[in-house]
């Protein structure tokens, strides 16, 4: 469905992990941005594409090599992929396209197109890197922390910001890479929204925002998080860290994994192992 919609920007929202998928137009591209879930929605955000796209080319960006958020890649196959050099690289692509076959299968759902790791065309191998297509310019920024190969979109002209797996308005810091990147990525978030002429914030999960009091809300909300967790790891303090668990707003078998994770990466970040 539809979250939210202007002149340029139009974010598709799946009933899943409420992952948002999203399409930018300017006068010269067609942006889309991990298109994701089940293929219906896919094919919406397809279908969306071909209608306004006239004789624009189209660029397919991926925040992150989750298998959630490059399931849709082969939908696009006329796009010029866009990712980290990290994503180029990825060490587990077979893992991640293991995934997809897996939900595929455990849902019963058919699908259409080949599922393959994405082909990186546009490696993006500097901090604030710049793509300009006419006039419309991407700069870009190294987003470690949930996984290695993330990245912010800026998208100059328009002051649209995509995080990625940062900032959703619900859900809690997901750290599959390092604690200590993921508190560097929060700073590099609070150091931009000083900086940008910021109109909108689209994370990957939830909702999207327009201001910049909510957004760093956002920011506190994740820094904090991490840090009560530290304290607790740190502290041995088995309670608190079952209580920290007891935060994540949907409890399932996911989160518990994710905190795992979470408590893991700070066990052996910080020495406690």
């Amino acid at each position: 469905m539809i979250l939210f919609q202007n002149d340029n920007v139009t974010v598709f929202q799946s009933v899943l992990f409420q992952t948002n998928s999203t399409v930018v137009a300017t006068d010269d591209c067609i942006i889309i941005v991990d298109p994701t879930w089940l293929p219906h929605e896919i094919n919406e955000i397809k279908e969306y594409v071909e209608s306004i796209k006239n004789n624009r080319p189209i660029y397919l960006y991926f925040t992150h090599g989750d298998f959630d958020h490059i399931i849709g890649y082969n939908a696009f196959p006329n796009a010029q992929t866009i990712g980290s050099e990290n994503l180029h690289n990825h060490p587990e692509k077979e893992i991640k396209v293991s995934k997809i076959r897996q939900f595929y299968n455990d849902n019963y759902i058919n699908h259409v197109e080949p599922i393959e790791f994405p082909r990186v065309d546009l490696i993006i191998s500097e901090e604030g890197q710049e793509i300009k297509i006419g006039q419309t310019t991407l700069r870009f920024y190294n987003a470690p922390g949930h996984t290695q190969d993330g990245l912010f979109l800026y998208i100059e002209n328009l002051g649209i910001w995509i995080t990625g797996d940062y900032l959703s308005d619900f859900e809690l810091p997901i750290v599959f890479d390092s604690v200590k990147s993921y508190y560097s990525t929060l700073d590099k978030a609070e150091e931009l929204i000083s900086t940008f002429e910021l109109t909108l914030l689209i994370p990957g999960h939830g909702q999207v925002s327009s201001n910049k009091k909510e957004i760093n809300r956002r920011i506190e909300l994740g820094r904090n998080y991490l840090k009560r967790l530290q304290n607790a790891v740190q502290e041995m303090n088995e309670a608190e860290i079952d209580s920290l668990e007891k935060e994540f707003l949907f409890p399932s078998g996911f989160t518990k994994y994710c905190h795992e994770s979470n408590v893991n990466n700070m066990k052996k970040e910080f020495g406690l192992v």
